[in-house]
C-alpha cells in the first residue's frame, strides 16, 4: 500500500482505481462517465455514526440523481461485511442502500486518496492498519476534484451541505457566478469578478452592485 507522494488538491484529476464493490467491480473513471460523483469514506461497518450517514445518503439519493450525481461509498471492510451491514442500515434508518460501497479492507483506495486517520492513532483494525476518516470528494464529469471535505471519525457529516455544494458548483459552472455565505438554490448569487462592465449587465440585467467588486443577481426561475 503506497501512499501518494503529494496530497490531492482541488483541480487535480481524481486518481483512477479499480475496486470491488457491493455492485460488482468498478473502474472509477468508467464509473464517473459523464456524471458527477460523490465519493465518501467510512471508518468501519457496523458502527453507529456510519450507519446513520449511509442511511441518510440512501434517502437523499434521488436528490443527487436529479442533479446527475452518482454516489460511491467506501468502508474499510469486506464485501460480505458490507452486505450484512446494508441490511442493518435499512432496519435502523428505513432506507435501502442502492449505490455501490467499495470494499477497502486493505485501505488501498484510502491511502490513494489520503483518507487515513492521523489524528486518532487508536483508530486501527485488528492488524493495526489505520481506519479511514470521513472524507468526501466531489468529482465532476471531467474527472476533476472540485471539493474535498474531511470529518473526524467521531463527527457525522452534514448531508445537506454536500448537496448544497453540488448545487453551488453546478450553478457556478452554468451561469458564471459564485455563491455567497449560506447560499441555497433560489437565493441571489454573485457575478464572477472576471465578467466586466457591459458584459455583466448584458448577461445579468437585474445586476445589483453593492461594491464594485460585489455584484449580486437573481438567477432565472429554471436555474
Amino acid at each position: 500500500m503506497a501512499e501518494r507522494s503529494a496530497p490531492l488538491r482541488l483541480g487535480n484529476i481524481a486518481p483512477n482505481f479499480k475496486a470491488d464493490t457491493t455492485q460488482g467491480p468498478i473502474d472509477l473513471h468508467e464509473f464517473i462517465g459523464d456524471s458527477w460523483v460523490v465519493l465518501f469514506s467510512h471508518p468501519e461497518d457496523y458502527t453507529p455514526v456510519c450507519t446513520t450517514e449511509l442511511g441518510e445518503m440512501a434517502r437523499l439519493q434521488p436528490e443527487f440523481t436529479k442533479r446527475g450525481v452518482k454516489l460511491l461509498g467506501l468502508s474499510a471492510n469486506t464485501l460480505g461485511s458490507h452486505e450484512g451491514w446494508i441490511s442493518d442500515i435499512k432496519d435502523v434508518t428505513g432506507s435501502q442502500v442502492s449505490f455501490p460501497i467499495i470494499a477497502d479492507k486493505e485501505r488501498k483506495v484510502a491511502y490513494l486518496y489520503d483518507m487515513i486517520d492521523y489524528q486518532d492513532t487508536t483508530n486501527v483494525d485488528e492488524k493495526g492498519i489505520a481506519f479511514t476518516i470521513r472524507s468526501v470528494f466531489v468529482i465532476d464529469p471531467k474527472k476533476t476534484i472540485r471539493t474535498i471535505l474531511s470529518y473526524p471519525a467521531s463527527t457525522g457529516r452534514n448531508s445537506a451541505e454536500i448537496l448544497r455544494i453540488v448545487d453551488s458548483l453546478q450553478t457556478g459552472d452554468k451561469y458564471k457566478v459564485t455563491t455567497p455565505i449560506n447560499w441555497v438554490p433560489g437565493d441571489d448569487v454573485i457575478v464572477h469578478p472576471s465578467i466586466k462592465g457591459e458584459q455583466a449587465t448584458q448577461l445579468f440585467p437585474n445586476l445589483r452592485a453593492v461594491k464594485p467588486y460585489l455584484r449580486f443577481t437573481a438567477l432565472p426561475l429554471d436555474a
